[in-house]
């Protein structure tokens, strides 16, 4: 089966406002991070369980490099990310997102 993944528009911004903020504090530190989520997501296309389970459909990738963990959920042939996630920050605040 082929698998395609989609971001949450919530995600989309997470991943935007992390990238502005990387990169105002060093130039280039953001393109490093895109480039970190780019593979992260490559490697859930090609092995979509590969991630360990979080709770109930939700899985979770943890970044190389960056405190960040991308949320999904496998639904049909579809990786949908619900979040990017600081893992720092409010743990589950993404649940609603579902």
């Amino acid at each position: 089966m082929t698998f395609a993944a989609s971001f949450n528009t919530l995600a989309e911004a997470e991943l935007s406002d992390a990238l502005d903020d990387y990169e105002q504090a060093s130039p280039g530190r953001g393109a490093a991070f895109l480039a970190t989520v780019e593979r992260a997501v490559t490697d859930l296309v090609a092995y979509p369980e590969s991630a360990p389970v979080l709770s109930g459909p939700y899985r979770k990738k943890v970044l190389s490099r960056f405190p960040y963990t991308l949320i999904y959920r496998i639904k049909g042939n579809e990786i949908r990310i619900l979040a990017v996630a600081h893992q720092k920050r409010r743990p589950y605040y993404w649940l609603g997102r579902a």
